[in-house]
């Protein structure tokens, strides 16, 4: 069942995908924020189908942490389900992302259109820098700024990989950082079609005040990531084998 129920979810989250994508395509002759709007709308879309149709739920822990205004989020990342699942909140959100996205039909547009950050990851100290400079751009246009510091998906319980361009941006930028842990990674698997019912946990810990040393900066953002990480995969991992055990004792 879980398998039809994959299928079925797969198919439906990426036609879904399309019909916005078309859909939003006036928006690019609109101001940035209608595009992330639609954004938001393929987030809560996507999350109700998940919900509905693979029984995989989500609770966002920690949400009366966040402050108001621009900020950095620096979020932990498993699965392509966080690209999508945090962006309804906040309020006018922009991610960092690879260069290579923007080439994509329809997707790559309207990434533009939103000014999301597109790094070259090849071209070394000059990425940084141009990261740097459009990060400041949208700072002090009032965005909250998503970054996921290990700069790709691993999978949960993955040995951590931080780069330490999250600290060099948090020095410059002059705005609280929230560290965000989450067990996506268990239900949504990396490199897997698969989508298990249960519950995802996203947890916001206490915003990480500007004018810290980087280096203390860099170990504090890993820490409390990474500490949080462990109890709630170990939450989710739990949860798994109860919805493991109940299905064992089901009726053929």
């Amino acid at each position: 069942m879980i398998i039809v129920r994959s299928i079925l979810f797969n198919a439906l989250f990426y036609a879904n995908l399309i019909t916005l994508m078309i859909i939003a395509l006036p928006t690019l002759l609109m101001p940035g924020r209608a595009t992330i709007e639609m954004a938001k709308l393929w987030g809560r879309t996507s999350l109700w189908l998940l919900r509905v149709v693979c029984r995989t739920k989500v609770e966002y822990r920690g949400v009366e942490k966040l402050p108001r205004g621009p900020l950095i989020v620096a979020a932990k990342h498993q699965s392509t389900w966080e690209t999508f699942a945090l962006l309804s909140l906040f309020d006018y959100p922009v991610f960092i992302i690879k260069r290579e996205l923007l080439w994509v039909p329809l997707f790559g547009w309207l990434a533009w259109k939103a000014d999301m950050i597109a790094v070259d990851r090849g071209s070394g100290s000059q990425a940084l820098s141009d990261m740097t400079a459009r990060a400041r751009k949208v700072i002090r246009g009032g965005r909250q700024l998503m970054i996921f510091p290990e700069g790709t998906r691993r999978a949960a319980g993955a040995e951590p990989r931080y780069k330490y361009g999250v600290a060099h941006l948090y020095d410059v930028v002059g705005v609280p950082c929230v560290p965000v842990a989450l067990n996506a990674g268990l239900f949504w698997p990396r490199r897997s079609f698969l989508r298990l019912p249960g519950t995802i946990v996203v947890e916001f810990m206490d915003p990480i005040a500007p004018g810290l040393d980087k280096q203390l900066f860099f170990e504090r953002l890993q820490s409390d990531i990474e500490s949080t990480t462990v109890r709630l995969i170990a939450e989710g991992e739990r949860e798994l084998s109860r919805n493991a055990a109940t299905a064992a004792q089901r009726p053929a």
